[in-house]
């Protein structure tokens, strides 16, 4: 009922920072209206999400009908043929289930509880673990001992390294003026602007995987039409999509991509600029305007580049692993590593501003 996941609607979200970059009127809206006009492009977004899920859920039962998700067995047989009025009802249903995920998504996010989206992908995650450590063991060998105790070196680092880059960040120094206000002397003080070296977090993954399902999916949906220039440009596409250099490569150039595209949505450095002058600050040795807001696109786009090859070959690992040892069995790699522990440190940085809101020492 839910196998499509939440792919719909980052697919959605995705188009709608895109239009978002693209038409004025949604940047105005985005900006000048604050949060009404925040909810109201969050609207959109669910709305688009249904169309979306129907489309990808059409093309999944398509595939299943003709066996092209596990070959000869497992949708060959004459069981999994669907009448049309069975393919509608299944489609519907599969994107309700979609739906579903997203409501369930946002009522976690409204809850205080992190990110609603992000945890139900790590839940995703989680729940497979239990398969693939099984299957590690029945697979496990004397002779692959040094293999396994590698991957457990690699995870180890891996989670260390991702640690230190989520919760790394560039301090960069502010100053406030000294005012004079009646009888009270205001400003004079030093604090600084955190700039963060992954600002998206595990954003551009997300974006990434979604962006690499969809062409194949849409490729297998089209192997079976009639035209055989189209049929030829799909088989293509899916042999391409096969191929482990190929989307290693695609894999790792969007997770950069989607790296800057989305610091770049999130992070103004004119507005930021801005609202420093207004306030009296200024960084030392920088003169305010223009100049600050070049200094803080350079900053950003050095530790942004930091961020963005580490998230491409945490994200290329498992493919890298794989082709030097040839072991299949432990498939959870960097991306799942990486989702896993941001959304663990994201949920207790929530849940510890909860319990300081409320004057709790701790559980």
């Amino acid at each position: 009922l839910v196998m499509l996941g939440v792919g719909p609607y980052i697919t959605a979200s995705i188009v709608m920072q895109l239009l978002t970059m693209i038409i004025p009127r949604l940047e105005e809206l985005q900006k000048e209206e604050g949060e009404a006009g925040r909810r109201k492009i969050n609207q959109w977004t669910r709305l688009m999400t249904v169309p979306l899920g129907a489309l990808q859920a059409f093309a999944f039962i398509n595939l299943l009908q003709r066996g092209g998700l596990g070959g000869a067995g497992a949708a060959a047989g004459p069981g999994l043929s669907f009448t049309s009025w069975e393919l509608i009802v299944t489609t519907v249903t599969v994107t309700v289930g979609t739906v579903f995920l997203m409501w369930l998504g946002e009522l976690i996010s409204e809850q205080g509880v992190g990110n609603g989206i992000s945890l139900i992908i790590f839940v995703g995650i989680i729940s497979r673990l239990p398969q693939i450590l099984g299957q590690a063991f029945a697979a496990w060998t004397p002779d692959q001992l040094v293999l396994y105790v590698s991957f457990l070196v690699v995870a180890i680092v891996v989670i260390a390294g991702v640690v230190i880059i989520t919760e790394g960040q560039r301090s960069i120094p502010v100053s406030y003026a000294k005012r004079v206000r009646g009888n009270r002397m205001l400003g004079g003080v030093s604090t600084h602007l955190p700039l963060r070296v992954n600002q998206a977090g595990v954003i551009p993954i997300i974006f990434a995987l979604s962006i690499m399902l969809f062409p194949g999916v849409i490729a297998n949906f089209l192997l079976g039409v009639n035209n055989e220039l189209i049929a030829g440009i799909a088989q293509r596409v899916v042999n391409a999509f096969q191929d482990q250099a190929f989307y290693g490569v695609m894999y790792f150039v969007l997770v950069v991509a989607f790296t800057y595209f989305y610091t770049s949505v999130t992070f103004d450095p004119k507005n930021i600029s801005e609202n420093v002058q207004k306030q009296g600050g200024f960084i030392p040795g920088i003169r305010p305007g223009r100049r600050t807001t070049n200094y803080l696109k350079y900053v950003v786009n050095r530790i942004t580049f930091t961020g963005a090859i580490f998230l491409g070959l945490i994200a290329v690992l498992p493919l890298l692993l794989q082709a030097a040892t040839g072991l299949t069995t432990l498939t959870i790699g960097g991306t799942a590593l990486l989702i896993v522990v941001s959304v663990v440190l994201e949920t207790l940085k929530q849940i510890e501003s909860q319990v300081t809101m409320r004057e709790y020492e701790g559980f």
